[in-house]
């Protein structure tokens, strides 16, 4: 750490980086909560934010959550054949308490679906669009589907349907 400090790299940009003695976990159900080594307690929000955060999604590929013999949570990676305590979600979590605007947000012909929906969750979420086959039906779609929502697209056409539902599947891989 000294090494560190003299090189100048002890204080970073991120708001979202720990204390030194702090360390980042997860609940079985999801939920980050936070350690403080140095005086031996926990607390949910985070020391410099004070935000609230869960992790979302299942985990990647591969990956299986365990719990040892002292009731804590680990994570296997089979692929890589290991384990490790530090949950591999963490770097995909989201705000419990995303900070509503002071201000009004004002949209205008250049917005986008992807503008509006920046940084909310849809996870779990059922969405009907209507139209969804083509133009800002078809975008609005993609954009919920992307942001974790399940979709339903309701169209007359059903070949264009499909259609549809093959591009926003393309926007996966």
């Amino acid at each position: 750490m000294a090494a560190l400090r003299y090189a100048g790299l002890d204080d970073t940009d991120s708001e979202d980086e720990l204390p030194p003695g702090w360390e980042e976990r997860t609940t079985k159900d999801g939920w980050v909560y936070y350690a403080n080594h140095t005086e031996e307690k926990t607390q949910w929000e985070h020391p410099k934010t004070g935000k609230r955060k869960r992790v979302a999604g299942d985990l990647p590929y591969g990956w299986e959550q365990e719990t040892d013999e002292n009731g804590q949570v680990f994570f296997v990676d089979h692929i890589n054949k290991r384990t490790t305590y530090l949950d591999p979600r963490l770097a995909f979590t989201v705000d419990d308490n995303p900070t509503k605007p002071t201000t009004r947000q004002r949209y205008d012909s250049s917005t986008t679906a992807m503008d509006i929906l920046q940084g909310r969750d849809f996870t779990g979420k059922v969405v009907v669009v209507t139209g969804a086959n083509s133009g800002i039906g078809f975008e609005t779609a993609k954009s919920f589907a992307l942001h974790g929502a399940h979709v339903i697209l309701a169209c007359r056409n059903m070949a264009r349907a499909s259609e549809a539902v093959s591009r926003i599947l393309e926007e996966w891989v």
